[in-house]
């Protein structure tokens, strides 16, 4: 699955960087060592100094603390699009309820797409059934670095139940089979994987995994590589069968 340190390969027009994408990885001992103090960022966070709200927001894309929340939903709507999409993946990296419907509002209205991108992100953290429409919105029309998280996030929608996610394949499928840009059909293919693997035998289901089998012949290796790893997961014996049909003609 492609994901923050692939966008490179997306226009660059639409290559937004976000303030997740340096970070070192969460288990990393030097940066929870670094790891800025909580109470000074929760002040930040009510600061008149926009400098301060940016520091604090990032921040608590590394943090974990409730108290956060309410001040984060608030700087969703600040004037600065780099405080709002820091708040965006700060509330990814700690998820509520409460900002479930905070986050469709402002992705439903921000013009900026570096915006858009981290609330879509945060959206499919929150593992919650209002978030499939936005997320299928973002899928089907934004720009293409906003794409890739929605593709990816609706995958995410397979932890809520199996009714969501069988309403979130049509929309997987149908990017999977027309979207122009490889990075966005290869998340696709990691989502039809997540989201099948929820789903009862039958004719939905069927669809999917024809897609992902048809997706084993992508012109991109990259979409080629999770289609694979999907179906193997699976384990659906039309799919395994038409992974070792493909190797045995050295095609995969």
């Amino acid at each position: 699955m492609y994901n923050e340190e692939d966008l490179s390969l997306l226009d660059d027009e639409d290559n937004l960087e976000s303030p997740l994408d340096h970070m070192a990885a969460v288990d990393d001992p030097a940066a929870e060592a670094a790891k800025p103090d909580v109470e000074e960022m929760l002040q930040f966070l009510a600061s008149t100094d926009v400098t301060q709200r940016m520091i604090a927001a990032r921040a608590f894309c590394e943090l974990q603390d409730s108290r956060a929340i309410p001040h984060l939903i608030q700087l969703l709507a600040d004037a600065c699009p780099l405080v709002r999409v820091s708040a965006a993946y700060a509330l990814g990296r700690n998820p509520s309820d409460t900002a479930v419907l905070p986050l469709i509002h402002q992705f439903n209205q921000d013009w900026n797409g570096y915006v858009r991108k981290g609330v879509v992100w945060a959206l499919g953290n929150c593992r919650d059934q209002r978030v499939l429409d936005p997320l299928v919105d973002a899928l089907e029309n934004d720009i293409s670095a906003v794409r890739l998280w929605a593709a990816s996030s609706l995958g995410q929608l397979s932890e809520i139940n199996a009714d969501v996610a069988a309403a979130a394949i049509p929309a997987v499928l149908h990017a999977l089979q027309t979207e122009s840009m490889a990075p966005v059909r290869s998340n696709c293919a990691w989502s039809l994987g997540q989201l099948s693997k929820v789903l009862a035998r039958g004719d939905l289901y069927n669809q999917a995994i024809a897609a992902m089998i048809k997706a084993l012949s992508d012109e991109d290796l990259g979409v080629q590589e999770d289609a694979k790893s999907s179906l193997l997961k699976l384990g659906d014996p039309t799919g395994l069968q038409a992974i070792e049909e493909l190797e045995s003609m050295g095609l995969l």
